[in-house]
């Protein structure tokens, strides 16, 4: 193979022989990297097992490690590795007319056919999880048309010692966030969950890992890429005394696309040519609405040789966590067919086509796609004047017009009384926005609906809006038991996305042509009926609901039952619960819920109580917090006997906020909040911040006019730092080093000064500064370091108990020359002499 004549960033078609032509497609540069050393070509339709053509183009840059470790290939469930350098798509174009060899026009008509585009995100730094807040989420919109959808994903890790190595999930999914469960969490009950396809990205002795994740003929509209860290290890750290590593995610994304895929006309048989194995067919179909069934015929099927070919159909398309992509392999055979039941509705539906045999053999195959409408009853012609309004304001779609004028023909026909005439029966439903990710649905004709077993029952819960799957769709059937004339007569309910189930006796497990539903089922035995779906993909979901015998049919003959429907949709299904807390979150656009669960619950609801904390704990836990903050009165009593006034008010200032914010702050039952938690936090920490410069202050035994103004300086900017940074270290850690040092100064001064150390006499070293000063580096030790989610309610504590005993240690005496508290005495109005009020000489040390 020559060298490629020239590469550029267009992604135009550029030479290589007289007779052969590559498309390349746009490099993506890995942001962690300066330049790369080699490409690596791949043709399209091989396996990239056991081979690599490499090229020697080179970029411009210092020929550094690119990083890329890992290729994988999301292809009809298989999976593929490699280690390669970089990786750029090639699209081999063979097969030109006659009289096209060496012509640019017809090669540039032929490669306008695909378009490639290039969507980034920013990096996000990742998270050890606890939640699914901790979760980075990454939201991409996948365009029509597309048969090749490709992920970089590029992770990264700091340089420092603190770096390990860590294993980094990402977790894939269409059409709504994926549902994840790293823990091992229970769910809450009637909740339905498919996990999610995920893998595994290792960061261990490489700073950086980048990674390729490829999917064929993906599915158009909304991907969400979720990553995050493994479980966090629950220990409560000081912001500033430890330094975490940074781990880094960024996620890209790179589609290729058809521009003028070719569409089949139902009903018009349409011949094509596969021109080779390496290069399949695409097109597509559109599915009209009320759509029940769908057959899909492939005749006439020859090979360029005479011989009879060997063809495989795929129809639709892959979706992730769970792919329902239908396969047809005609081998042998000139005709083959393949039949699907409740194929998606008003939705364009891929097929691609390829090649069995030889390389050089191409195949001639005539394709014919023809589809069974259902004629749907209404209750009402409210329902009609709904969908003939849809159908004028919905935006024009190739192929929609057909199925939209269908339907308004068919409207006038479909009355209530018609039921033995249509296959599904249609009940007009509201959809009402309450607030974000918050929707309820009202039935017009009342609560309950009539539920036969001529046809099913239908409803339209429209959750197509691209803002409603980031909560709970939540789904809930009773029964009127004297509605119901059979006593063992079911009312068999399915929820499905894309299109509905219209023959509920013979799908008992809710399937249709590309999509798993779920089944729900009510009787006089068991009346009520309750579906969760968490994070419902955004599409048209519908609720099919059919009156089923035990005898057959037959037995239920003029048999119906009335059952009551509530559908709503919320962020946080229950609120979380008492245990939990629905917060919001927002990943630039778009909106989702999340539950932060507490006192041990966990789970998606915080209705998983394996580790929950029972009330006697909780209870516990709070007289704890708070009573030990009542150590604080020994400190308070001795700082108004030495006539501290000033600072036993600090003192008990911060006893009462720091004892209501503990009551306040409390993850259980037992809570108690006289005001906004706000306000108690920063209240608490104010008093702790402030409670000790003004101990280590009064230590220095300045002089009362210099040791107040610094009282109220400091405190003023202790309150400004704590609004800038509530958690930073040096909020605390800055006034106390402020204020030692200014200690240390004024006893270097009094030791000077008096020539010998002060403090002098040993006692005061011996009984009260080297316990305080013990106390008080235990203190910080305990709440640096050891304090986790587990034992905080006792760390915490001990925190405080020891701060407090400190603070009564530390105080120094009084003055010498005042007096003790005698009330009478102080009452008594006289007049008195002035007295020497110097503190030096009278300072008792």
């Amino acid at each position: 193979m020559t060298a490629l004549r020239k590469l550029n960033h267009t992604g135009q078609l550029q030479q290589k022989k007289e007779d052969e032509y590559l498309r390349v497609m746009p490099v993506l540069m890995s942001p962690f990297s300066a330049g790369f050393s080699q490409l690596s070509f791949i043709p399209d339709g091989q396996s990239t097992r056991g081979s690599k053509i490499t090229s020697s183009v080179l970029f411009c840059g210092d020929n550094k490690a690119s990083g890329i470790s890992e290729l994988i290939f999301i292809e009809r469930g298989v999976k593929h590795h490699q280690e390669m350098s970089l990786m750029v798509m090639t699209y081999p174009v063979t097969g030109l007319p006659p009289g096209s060899r060496g012509a640019a026009n017809s090669i540039v008509q032929i490669d306008s056919l695909y378009v490639s585009e290039y969507f980034s995100q920013s990096a996000q730094k990742l998270s050890f999880y606890s939640w699914y807040g901790n979760a980075k989420l990454f939201h991409f919109h996948v365009p029509e048309d597309t048969v090749l959808l490709r992920w970089l994903l590029q992770a990264s890790r700091g340089k420092g010692p603190e770096c390990t190595s860590m294993e980094i999930t990402v977790h894939f999914r269409h059409g709504a966030p994926p549902v994840i469960n790293p823990l091992g969490t229970r769910f809450p009950a009637n909740a339905t969950v498919r996990p999610s396809y995920n893998i595994s990205i290792t960061l261990s002795s490489a700073v950086q890992n980048t990674t390729f994740v490829n999917v064929t003929t993906p599915a158009a509209g909304d991907w969400f890429i979720a990553a995050h860290l493994p479980q966090a290890a629950g220990r409560i750290e000081v912001k500033g005394f430890s330094t975490p590593c940074p781990y880094m995610f960024q996620a890209d994304m790179f589609v290729l696309r058809l521009t003028d895929m070719p569409v089949l006309e139902p009903g018009v048989p349409m011949p094509h040519t596969v021109v080779s194995p390496a290069k399949p067919l695409h097109v597509k179909v559109f599915v009209p609405k009320h759509a029940a069934a769908m057959r899909f015929q492939l005749s006439s099927c020859v090979t360029s040789e005479q011989r009879a070919c060997a063809v495989r159909v795929l129809l639709g398309s892959i979706t992730l966590p769970q792919s329902f992509q239908r396969s047809l392999t005609c081998t042998g055979s000139t005709n083959c067919s393949l039949a699907l039941e409740s194929p998606p509705w008003e939705k364009w539906l891929q097929i691609m086509v390829e090649s069995l045999g030889t390389a050089n053999a191409s195949v001639s195959v005539e394709m014919l796609a023809s589809f069974t409408v259902c004629r749907p009853g209404s209750s009402s012609s409210f329902l009609n004047f709904i969908s003939l309004n849809q159908s004028q304001s919905a935006p024009h779609r190739p192929g929609a017009a057909g199925s939209s004028a269908l339907a308004a023909a068919e409207a006038p026909q479909n009355t209530s009384g018609q039921r033995s005439s249509s296959c599904l029966q249609s009940q007009p439903v509201v959809r009402e926005d309450l607030d974000v990710v918050s929707v309820r649905y009202r039935l017009l004709n009342g609560p309950s609906v009539p539920v036969s077993s001529l046809s099913p029952t239908l409803l339209l819960l429209n959750l197509n809006t691209g803002m409603d799957s980031g909560g709970a769709l939540v789904v809930s059937l009773l029964l009127n038991k004297t509605s119901v004339s059979l006593a063992n007569a079911t009312v068999a309910a399915c929820v499905s996305a894309a299109s509905p189930v219209l023959s509920l006796n013979a799908t008992r497990n809710c399937s249709t042509a590309f999509s798993q539903g779920y089944p729900l089922s009510v009787s006089t035995s068991s009346a009520e009926a309750t579906l969760i779906v968490l994070y419902p993909q955004t599409d048209d979901w519908f609720l099919s609901l059919q009156l089923l015998c035990p005898r057959g049919q037959g037995g239920c003959a003029g048999a119906e039952g009335r059952v009551s429907v509530f559908a709503y949709l919320t962020p946080c299904f229950n609120d979380c619960g008492p245990y939990g807390q629905c917060s919001l979150l927002r990943r630039h656009g778009f909106l989702y819920a999340g539950c932060s669960c507490k006192a041990g619950w966990g789970g998606w609801s915080c209705t998983d109580d394996s580790k929950a904390q029972t009330v006697g704990t909780q209870n516990l836990a709070t007289l704890l917090l708070t009573l030990s903050n009542l150590m604080f009165l020994p400190a308070i009593a001795v700082a108004v006997y030495r006539f501290y006034l000033v600072e036993a008010s600090v003192y008990t200032y911060t006893m009462f906020f720091s004892t209501f914010y503990h009551a306040c702050d409390q993850p259980g039952v037992a809570v108690l909040c006289i005001m906004d938690y706000d306000t108690l936090q920063y209240c608490d920490f104010l008093g702790s911040v402030v409670s000790i410069w003004v101990t280590i202050l009064c230590m220095a035994r300045l002089k009362k006019i210099l040791k107040y103004v610094l009282f109220v300086l400091g405190t003023l900017l202790i309150a400004m730092s704590l609004q800038l940074d509530r958690r930073g270290v040096w909020n605390m850690m800055g006034p106390c080093l402020f204020a030692l040092l200014i200690m240390v100064t004024a006893w270097v001064h009094h030791g000077a000064k008096r020539r010998h150390c002060y403090p002098s006499s040993w006692k005061r070293w011996v009984f009260y500064l080297l316990p305080g000063i013990t106390l008080a580096f235990i203190a910080i030790s305990v709440y640096a370091f050891m304090e986790t989610n587990e034992n905080y309610y006792y760390t915490h504590s001990i925190w405080h108990v020891l701060v407090a005993c400190s603070v009564a240690f530390l105080l120094p005496p009084r003055d010498k020359h005042k007096k003790p508290w005698a009330w009478p005495q102080k009452l008594t109005c006289r007049y008195q002499i002035c007295q020497n009020d110097r503190e030096e000489l009278y300072a008792v040390t």
